[in-house]
C-alpha cells in the first residue's frame, strides 16, 4: 500500500496540476481548498437529507458533488497547463437555474431575511450557503491572478442561491416554521 504522505509539502508548498509548486498560501490553493471544505459540508447534507427523506434533494447534492471536484480540479491548474482535465462547462449554470426554479415553484412568497435554523437540513443547508459565499469570495480573489473560466464563476455564483432555495424547500418539506428577521 503507498503512503498517504509524501513529505514534499513540508515546507509550505503543494504542486499544481502540471507540475508547478506553489507556496501553499497561493490564492488558487486557498480557493480550491475552500471549494474542498464545500464539498465536505455538502456531504453532511446530503447524509441529512437522506436520514430525513428528502430524496429530491439528495439526487441533485450527489450532482453537485461532482462539479465541485471539476471545479477544485479546474482551480488548482497551473497557468501553463494543457492537458486533458474535465471543466466546467456553461450549461452547468443553467442546471442549477433550472433546479432553483423547480424547488422554488412549490415555495410560498420570502417575505424578509431567513435566520437559519429549526432542522438539522434547514441549518446545514445555510453552513454550506456561507462556505459557497466564501469559497466564491477566493475564487474571485485567485482569479484577479490566475485565468479563470465564466463558467466556473457562474457556477459556484448561482450554487449559493441554490443552497439557499433548498433551506427553504427543505424547511417547508420537513413542516419546520421559517424564521424570519423583521
Amino acid at each position: 500500500m503507498a503512503r498517504i504522505y509524501t513529505r514534499s509539502g513540508d515546507k509550505g508548498t503543494t504542486s499544481l496540476i502540471g507540475g508547478e509548486r506553489v507556496a501553499k498560501t497561493d490564492p488558487r490553493v486557498e480557493a480550491y481548498g475552500c471549494v474542498d471544505e464545500l464539498g465536505a459540508h455538502i456531504a453532511l447534507l446530503g447524509d441529512f437529507a437522506s436520514e430525513s427523506g428528502l430524496d429530491k434533494m439528495v439526487e441533485v447534492l450527489d450532482s453537485v458533488a461532482v462539479k465541485l471536484m471539476t471545479i477544485e480540479a479546474e482551480l488548482a491548474l497551473s497557468d501553463s497547463y494543457d492537458g486533458p482535465i474535465g471543466r466546467i462547462e456553461p450549461e452547468a449554470a443553467e442546471e442549477v437555474e433550472r433546479w432553483i426554479d423547480g424547488f422554488t415553484a412549490s415555495l410560498p412568497p420570502l417575505k424578509g431575511f431567513t435566520i437559519p435554523g429549526g432542522h438539522r437540513v434547514v441549518s446545514q443547508c445555510h453552513v454550506c450557503r456561507t462556505v459557497c459565499r466564501r469559497a466564491e469570495r477566493r475564487i474571485l480573489s485567485s482569479a484577479q491572478l490566475h485565468p479563470t473560466s465564466e463558467a466556473l464563476l457562474s457556477y459556484i455564483n448561482r450554487l449559493s442561491d441554490l443552497l439557499y432555495t433548498l433551506s427553504r424547500w427543505s424547511a417547508v418539506e420537513l413542516g419546520v416554521e421559517e424564521k424570519l428577521w423583521q
